[in-house]
């Protein structure tokens, strides 16, 4: 989905950067003219990346897993580490993890350990930390919803 977007907004924007070229170039000696070079690499850009999304779009498939019994693409886990210091996030492909969003590669030494593995069961990895272990606590195809906050109940008098 977010490779879709990308690829849209990228083909929106490719007539702005050939624009910026033919102006760039129209300026006369093109040797000496940064505003060429750098149209020409703004433009060289958008179509490297075009290219690559391109073939990503042309091979891509929907997973869809329908089995929370054990940890795939696509699961949504929960996991915690020696210290009691619980993680959740989603297995993914390369193409769409993003620590931020809480989706992890499912080639990431983590991502790599998990795949498989059912809950209780514990996995091993070596950090640039050290070696860590953690404990799968939970697996589910769907994410799991955050606590709402307790309500304090406040006195009228």
């Amino acid at each position: 989905m977010q490779i879709q977007i990308e690829y849209e907004s990228l083909e929106k924007s490719r007539p702005d950067a050939v624009n910026d070229l033919r102006l760039a170039r129209e300026k006369g000696d093109l040797s000496e003219n940064t505003a060429y070079r750098a149209a020409r690499s703004k433009l060289s850009t958008i179509d490297n990346r075009l290219r690559r999304l391109k073939r990503l779009l042309d091979n891509a498939y929907v997973v869809e897993n329908k089995n929370a019994d054990f940890i795939d693409i696509g699961t949504f886990a929960t996991i915690i580490d020696d210290n009691n210091v619980s993680q959740s996030f989603q297995v993914v492909n390369t193409h769409e993890a993003d620590i931020n969003q809480g989706k992890i590669s499912s080639y990431s030494p983590l991502g790599k350990s998990l795949i498989g593995k059912r809950a209780n069961d514990q996995v091993t990895i070596i950090t640039p930390s050290g070696v860590k272990t953690y404990t799968i606590r939970n697996i589910s195809l769907e994410r799991a919803p955050f606590p709402k906050p307790i309500a304090s109940k406040s006195r009228d008098r």
